[in-house]
């Protein structure tokens, strides 16, 4: 078996950040509890402010406006029961391709659940969102994610504040896969509520944020302290929150546009039986989504992993198994379809030469799966 030498699976968890193993390091060396007024308290205190006004500088909120988290999940499941049992929604509409933890997070919070349709290309019914939200009862709450984590489609999020201010709404984004992939701005987008994740910038696991405006009064999932300002209680992770601040800083925008596009380019031209889903609508330039006809996503990712490429499944749950995209079945495909669906994510120290090891195992693999089936490729390997 190959060692892993190329890592094409950013959207799961990015490879984490020199700068931000260095902010680790210098603030685990600190040893104070952020909560003290000693001088190592102070120190610990400062280490978390400075780290907040750089996430939120980073999408152009303020700092009082940024919650650190445990990471992206906690942050969604802070959002909307939060608000449910804040006062603020007795009603929430969700898109059909959300995360799990939003439509888990959504069914957990005791009110009733309404699902927006999304169509081929998985884009959220503004129309539909509007006669929802007209013919309800009681207050609401919108969910509806910036970028999606599976095919890269970017949600017309401030058209869906738009529809939610007409009715009164709040509304909330998932923005964990959006953060450092496309411009993220609060302000612009209007909404009252941003979910964000350290790991996917080349952070540290288990830190995120929810950025939430003033005035919409969340219930704690937990009790016991007034730490970030009182909606996340316990003594802050020092260590991750500095590492989320240097990632943050960091993060500088490429422009992945032209390897993800060679690598589609390629695997369309070469391969019978693939597509690309969600081509037609804007998505985030780092991610692809491809089918291989008849061939199971779980196939295909172990085949590259022991050719030394690491790659995701279009819907890979918690416990490493992978289920037909529940993504893909919202945008209308069939279950098989939906189990063929791999996913190919660039990131921040993603090279030409990463692309190139790919194209290499997937057309070996694609050649051998379609002659197995009967088929033929125009290629079996990639000659660049």
């Amino acid at each position: 078996m190959n060692a892993v030498s190329t890592y094409l699976d950013h959207n799961a968890g990015a490879p984490i950040r020199p700068a931000a193993v260095e902010a680790m390091v210098a603030a685990l060396a600190i040893g104070g509890n952020p909560s003290s007024v000693h001088r190592a308290g102070r120190l610990a205190r400062r280490a978390i402010e400075e780290a907040r006004e750089a996430v939120a500088a980073q999408c152009g909120a303020e700092s009082s406006e940024v919650i650190f988290t445990g990471g992206g999940t906690e942050a969604n499941n802070l959002a909307l029961p939060g608000a449910v049992r804040g006062g603020h929604a007795a009603r929430l509409l969700v898109s059909g391709i959300e995360h799990d933890s939003v439509r888990a997070a959504a069914g957990g919070a005791g009110v009733p659940v309404t699902v927006l349709p999304v169509d081929r290309d998985g884009i959220v019914d503004l129309a539909e969102l509007d006669r929802l939200l007209g013919e309800g009862q009681g207050p609401a709450l919108v969910s509806v994610m910036l970028a999606n984590n599976e095919t890269g489609v970017i949600q017309p999020v401030a058209e869906v504040a738009r529809v939610a201010r007409r009715h009164g709404a709040l509304v909330h984004t998932d923005a964990v896969q959006a953060f450092g992939k496309t411009l993220v701005d609060f302000p612009t987008l209007d909404v009252d509520m941003m979910s964000l994740s350290a790991h996917k910038i080349g952070g540290p696991a288990g830190v995120g944020a929810l950025v939430k405006r003033a005035g919409i009064d969340l219930v704690p999932l937990a009790l016991g302290g007034g730490q970030e300002y009182g909606r996340r209680p316990g003594t802050e992770n020092l260590a991750g929150i500095a590492g989320f601040g240097a990632a943050a800083k960091a993060e500088r925008r490429r422009d992945l546009g032209p390897l993800r596009d060679r690598l589609e380019r390629e695997v369309l031209a070469h391969v019978p039986g693939t597509r690309v889903f969600g081509a037609g609508a804007a998505r985030v330039d780092n991610t692809s989504c491809i089918g291989l006809s008849g061939v199971k996503a779980e196939t295909q990712v172990m085949a590259l992993d022991l050719a030394g490429v690491s790659i995701g499944a279009g819907a890979a749950c918690s416990s490493g198994k992978v289920r037909p995209s529940p993504v893909l079945i919202a945008m209308g495909e069939d279950e098989e379809t939906a189990r063929s669906a791999i996913r190919v994510s660039l990131g921040w120290n993603s090279e030409a030469a990463d692309v190139e090891r790919f194209l290499n195992a997937y057309m070996e693999f694609a050649g051998r799966a379609l002659k197995a089936r009967g088929l033929r490729g125009e290629k079996e390997t990639h000659h660049g």
